[in-house]
C-alpha cells in the first residue's frame, strides 16, 4: 500500500502514524476470490493472518490501566483503510470480529467475556452481529424475533437475514424482543452459541462479491438467562452504541478501496498510450483524475474528523459518523466508478483489480444503514438543535 500524507496531519498522534505503517505492511494471504463454500475456510485464515499482526488488538480491545475497555476510533479507521486497501474480503473479516464484541466489552458479564474476547482477539474464535430480518433492516424497531423468559432461560422463535458470518461464526450477538416496553425500547441483546439448539441456517447466500452471509432460524432456541447482555431492553442502546463506534470506519473502508482504486488508475494511464502518446497527456484524463483526488481527500477529512471527534469528544457522535459513512461511502464509489471509465474494457473485465473493486464498494451504501438513512439522521440531528 502506498503512503498516504493525510496521515501525518493534527488528527493524529505519534502513535497513529506508527500504527499506520505497521497496519500497511499486511498483505492478504491470498487475491483470489474464494466460492461461496470456500468462504468459511478463507475467513478464518484471514482472521489469523490479521491477528499475527496484532490487527485484531484493535478492534478487541484489552482492559486499560483504570480496568476499562475503549476502542481508538482513528485507529480503527486506520486499519480498516489499509486492509481495505489489500482487500475487501479481509476488512469483512475484520469489522465483524469488531462489530461482534462490542456488545460484550461495552456491557457484557465477565464471564461472557471470558468466553469470547481472547479468542476472537487471536483470530481462534469468529463473532456475527445478528440484527437485521427479513422484514426489518435498517428500521430496527420493529424487529420481531422474540425472547420470552422460561424459568432460568431464554427461548428465541424468529429468523435473521443477511448475516455476516452466519452458519460458521462461533457466537453471535442476537437482538431479539422481549417486550419490557413498545418499539425500541422492548428490544434485548444475547451471546448465543453456533450450536445452541434450535438455532438453525440458511444456505450461504451468493453476493456480488465475496461475502460470508446467510440467515439464521431459531425455533424454541433455549439460551441461559446468563446470556443476557447488560439489562433486558437495553438491546437497541447497545445497537446504537456499536454502530456509533464502527459506522464512521465503514467510510475508512471504503477509502482503502478508493485509494487502490486511485493508484491502479494513475499507474494504468502512464503506462497506456491512445492516440500516439500516454493517456496520462489527455486532459479530459486529467481532470477525471482531478475529480477522484478530490472526491477521496474530502471523503477523508470527513472519516478522520469523526473519528477524531469520537476519541477526543466523546460521546455519542451520531450525526459526525452518519456524515462519514455517507460521505466517504458514496465519494468512494464515484472514484472506483472512475477507475473502471479510464480503464475501459479491461474496467468490467471479470478478475481486474478495478472490477473487483467496483463490486466490493457497492454494499458499502446499504449495510450498517442505508445512504437515504444516514441522510436523515443527519437532518433530524440538526432540526433537534433548533429550538
Amino acid at each position: 500500500m502506498s503512503g498516504w500524507q493525510l496521515w501525518t496531519l493534527p488528527f493524529f498522534e505519534a502513535h497513529h502514524q506508527k500504527l499506520a505503517e505497521r497496519v500497511a505492511s499486511w498483505r492478504a494471504p491470498s487475491h483470489d476470490e474464494p466460492r461461496a463454500e470456500e468462504l468459511a475456510d478463507a475467513c478464518r485464515a484471514l482472521a489469523l493472518s490479521l491477528a499475527e499482526k496484532d490487527i485484531l488488538e484493535i478492534l478487541v480491545p484489552r482492559r486499560d490501566a483504570q480496568g476499562g475497555r475503549k476502542i481508538d476510533v482513528r485507529a480503527l479507521c486506520i486499519a480498516r483503510e489499509a486492509v481495505a486497501y489489500e482487500s475487501g474480503l479481509a476488512d469483512a473479516v475484520l469489522a465483524m470480529q469488531g462489530i461482534g464484541t462490542a456488545a460484550l466489552w461495552m456491557h457484557g458479564s465477565e464471564e461472557q467475556q471470558a468466553l469470547v474476547l481472547d479468542r476472537a482477539r487471536s483470530g481462534e474464535a469468529i463473532t456475527g452481529f445478528a440484527l437485521t430480518e427479513p422484514g426489518s433492516g435498517s428500521d430496527v424497531a420493529n424487529i420481531t424475533t422474540r425472547a420470552e423468559a422460561s424459568g432460568g432461560d431464554y427461548v428465541i422463535n424468529g429468523e435473521k437475514a443477511f448475516i455476516s458470518n452466519g452458519g460458521f461464526a462461533d457466537h453471535y450477538v442476537v437482538v431479539a424482543r422481549t417486550g419490557e416496553a413498545p418499539g425500541a425500547r422492548g428490544l434485548s441483546a444475547f451471546l448465543v452459541d453456533k450450536d445452541a439448539p434450535g438455532l438453525s441456517y440458511g444456505p450461504p447466500m451468493e453476493l456480488m462479491a465475496a461475502h460470508p452471509l446467510s440467515s439464521l432460524t431459531f425455533s424454541d432456541c433455549r439460551v441461559p438467562a446468563s446470556r443476557l447482555i447488560g439489562e433486558a431492553g437495553r438491546g437497541f442502546k447497545i445497537a446504537m452504541e456499536t454502530f456509533d463506534i464502527f459506522r464512521t470506519s465503514v467510510g475508512a473502508a471504503t477509502l482503502g478501496m478508493a485509494r487502490r482504486a486511485m493508484d491502479e488508475t494513475l499507474a494504468r494511464v502512464k503506462e497506456r498510450h491512445l492516440f500516439g502518446s500516454p493517456m496520462a497527456d489527455i486532459a479530459g484524463v486529467q481532470m477525471k483524475l482531478a475529480d477522484m483526488s478530490i472526491d477521496l481527500e474530502l471523503a477523508a477529512l470527513s472519516v478522520y474528523r469523526a473519528a477524531w471527534a469520537k476519541d477526543t469528544i466523546g460521546g455519542r457522535c451520531t450525526r459526525e459518523a452518519s456524515m462519514a459513512k455517507y460521505v466517504g461511502t458514496e465519494a468512494a464509489s464515484r472514484v472506483i466508478d472512475g477507475a473502471v471509465q479510464i480503464f475501459g474494457g479491461l474496467g468490467v473485465t471479470r478478475g481486474s483489480i478495478v472490477e473487483q473493486l467496483y463490486r466490493e464498494v457497492r454494499a458499502s451504501r446499504i449495510y450498517e444503514g442505508a445512504s437515504e438513512v444516514q441522510k436523515l439522521v443527519i437532518g433530524r440531528s440538526l432540526l433537534s438543535e433548533r429550538p
